[in-house]
């Protein structure tokens, strides 16, 4: 029989792995090539423009226009040289997926000939059509103006295609009026904020050389690999990222055989042709493997400043799904792809560093610097104890809840896990336990703070936020997601509470109260009042989830409730106080979140629905009719009762299951009719999420029950164990 499954697994068992060819052996003889890095920059920049482009990285300071139509012109010699024709602002709107308008240098001139151009202004600011980019009711659906913005902090790149090249610069994207209508601008806000805060505790408190300050990060992405041909064999997959319905293989990772274990060859050409690819472009992957699930794999590079890692991982999903399709593979980055088996995360690991090579979250033997470690430490676990809420609505989303608390991933509670050491070493502060004196030749009696080991703790996969030596890894960060989101909470609500240090400790000084006393005190009044979201033990379990609500803890489980604490009092403060973002602009932000949850979910019930319908029954009823006629051609011959039975009885599940699935999806119909009518669009996806959504679940059941009956041939649908294994 030929149906598209079955010429899907043809096209996959035929294919053959894909020459690739890397420009050197050595990586770094390619690495950055196609970025316009500081060494191009000075080559073809002039010393004024260099200088210009350098301190607008580096201090933030501005660019005279004048100075930017000097850098445009070496920007454009420098891609021109790289044989680049277009050039595109390259911006993150809120859609998820990062956008671009190309536009030649070519321009024509009046004696019919033509030149290769690039002004200043069209580096600087774009006016891009956004009429069509969710604005969250910032501005009207027919008022089309806004601007993209040159954000000189990372830098410009070539991207390749098949048969051109073009010049991408980053950027930023507001709307006419000037609020924000992307992830970067809010991101670099948040980001500026806690360094300026970082900077004012630390050179006041510890250390006055220490003039700047920058948030690292380093992310490590998981996804999925299937052939292109089943990919495209399964409707739920191409709309959705998911396989809405799927029977779960006999074998799936219980034998953990695939995690860490030999790459496929396929897979392997694949990674090497993507990681060339990256490489050119200055994503600095260090790390592939196998990951837990079949069919499942990790890349993770060095860490970046944030705002460049960021910029590198929006890069990266794009550039794996192009060199995909030259490996006749297709990139699963949804959180949850795959039923019964793990889902993917991107673990964001983040850390704050000066401009004195100190990064502030690694502990050393030297008790001042201990200190100060401690005071950057106990922030941050009272910054996410106090704004727990509002950092799990920053990772919030339909395909993340899939993945949240399944046994495979951070729970929906928030929690840190530190280990037992720093435990100790907090609760001994807390309890004015001394560690031995300690010779020191600065002003600060730290006698009370002892040493505290590089290798302070054990790694806890459970926890959503876990302190890993010299970095708190936040895990809860969905696989398909704009790593933005969470940075710019993180480092918001860290930049608040800092701030917030400051000033308790500037007023107790100004009482008369010891420097490192009126410090210590301090901090252990957070420790006392934040310890309750510490956790050391295995958050998959239900004891957890009991001892949690003691705790006072949230466990907020889905998307529409998790998202409201953006518009609470308190994180209000925070994200205005900071100017991260106005209200207006955080209103917005809200809406638009609760209503690509909607879309989301109403995407997946109409294909559901359409699947059921066209694929699960009509294979179901030919089936049933095959078994109808050999129970009849059986009594017919004679047959005892006994000899026909089980497939009468096949024949009545198959009715049974077939009435549910057809019952089910009319209920799917009716309720999404109903949730689109609910009210605000709060209420609309609350509807989606507790009437519509909930359906899935008893329509995939019964389409299972039935994967499992029916006969081989007749299933329309790439099965699992064809998807997952066969690379």
């Amino acid at each position: 029989m030929s149906t598209l499954r079955f010429q899907a697994l043809q096209t996959a068992l035929s294919r053959n792995t894909v020459n690739v060819s890397r420009p050197s052996e050595k990586i770094s003889d390619y690495y950055n090539t196609n970025v316009f890095t500081d060494k191009a920059m000075k080559h073809f920049l002039s010393k004024d423009a260099y200088s210009a482009v350098s301190k607008a990285a580096k201090a933030g300071e501005k660019i005279d226009r004048i100075v930017a139509k000097q850098v445009a012109e070496g920007m454009k010699n420098w891609a021109m040289s790289k044989c680049a024709t277009h050039y595109t602002h390259w911006f993150q709107p809120l859609t998820g997926a990062t956008a671009e308008k190309h536009d030649s240098f070519f321009e024509p001139t009046e004696d019919g000939g033509s030149i290769e151009n690039f002004s200043g202004n069209a580096l600087v600011q774009q006016e891009p059509d956004a009429s069509s980019f969710p604005s969250g009711g910032i501005r009207n659906t027919f008022e089309a103006r806004g601007y993209t913005a040159w954000d000189p902090s990372s830098p410009a790149f070539i991207m390749e295609g098949s048969n051109g090249k073009t010049l991408c610069i980053p950027t930023i994207f507001v709307s006419y009026t000037g609020e924000a209508l992307d992830y970067k601008a809010p991101l670099l806000k948040a980001l500026h904020a806690v360094e300026s805060a970082v900077v004012n505790v630390c050179s006041s408190f510890f250390d006055k050389n220490i003039k700047k300050a920058y948030a690292s990060l380093g992310i490590e992405q998981e996804y999925f690999l299937v052939d292109e041909a089943m990919y495209y064999a399964r409707p739920d997959l191409m709309l959705t990222g998911r396989t809405l319905l799927g029977h779960a293989p006999e074998k799936g990772q219980q034998l953990d055989d695939h995690y860490f274990g030999s790459i496929p060859p396929r897979v392997y050409d694949f990674m090497i042709d993507f990681e060339t690819e990256a490489y050119k472009l200055g994503i600095p992957l260090k790390t592939r493997h196998n990951e837990v699930a079949p069919g499942q794999f990790e890349c993770a590079p060095n860490f970046e400043e944030v705002n460049l890692a960021i910029d590198h991982n929006q890069l990266l999903m794009d550039l794996m799904e192009k060199v995909g399709q030259r490996h006749g593979l297709k990139v699963l980055l949804h959180e949850k792809p795959f039923a019964g088996i793990n889902g993917s995360g991107k673990h964001n690991n983040w850390s704050l560093n000066t401009n004195t090579g100190v990064n502030l979250l690694s502990p050393s033997k030297t008790p001042e610097t201990n200190l100060q470690f401690l005071t950057i430490f106990v922030n941050v676990i009272k910054a996410v104890h106090d704004n727990a809420d509002l950092l799990r609505a920053s990772i919030a989303s339909a395909p993340n809840d899939h993945r949240l608390g399944a046994n495979e991933a951070p729970p929906a509670i928030m929690s840190i896990f530190i280990g037992s050491q720093m435990t100790s070493v907090l609760e001994n502060i807390l309890n004015n336990k001394s560690a031995a004196k300690t010779k020191s030749n600065t002003s600060i009696n730290v006698g009370k703070i002892p040493d505290i080991l590089l290798d302070n703790t054990d790694r806890n996969r459970t926890s959503p936020f876990a302190f890993t030596g010299n970095k708190f890894e936040y895990r809860a960060v969905g696989s398909s997601a704009n790593c933005a989101n969470a940075m710019i909470v993180l480092n918001a609500v860290i930049a608040d509470q800092l701030v917030k240090f400051k000033s308790e400790i500037d007023a107790l000084i100004k009482k008369g109260t010891k420097k490192e006393n009126a410090i210590l005190d301090t901090l252990k009044t957070y420790y006392k009042s934040s310890k309750n979201i510490l956790f050391e033990g295995n958050g998959y379990s239900d004891e957890w989830v009991k001892e949690a609500a003691k705790r006072g803890l949230g466990n907020i489980k889905t998307t529409p409730e998790a998202l409201n604490a953006y518009l609470s009092k308190k994180s209000k403060s925070v994200f205005i106080s900071n100017n991260i973002f106005n209200e207006k602009e955080l209103e917005a932000r809200y809406e638009i979140m609760q209503e690509l949850y909607v879309k989301k979910i109403d995407i997946e019930a109409k294909v559901l629905a359409q699947l059921a319908t066209s694929h699960v029954i009509p294979a179901a009823i030919s089936y049933q009719t095959r078994l109808a006629k050999n129970v009849a051609n059986l009594k017919a011959a004679g047959m005892s009762k006994s000899v026909y039975q089980s497939q009468k009885n096949a024949i009545e599940k198959i009715s049974s299951n077939i009435n549910s699935i057809s019952q089910t999806v009319n209920k799917i119909i009716v309720e999404t009719e109903k949730a689109h009518h609910a009210g605000n669009t709060h209420k609309c996806a609350l509807a989606f999420c507790h009437k519509v959504k909930p359906l899935f679940d008893v329509v995939r059941k019964s389409s299972d029950s039935l994967e499992f009956i029916i006969d081989d041939e007749m299933w329309q649908l790439p099965k699992y164990r064809e998807m997952l294994f066969i690379k």
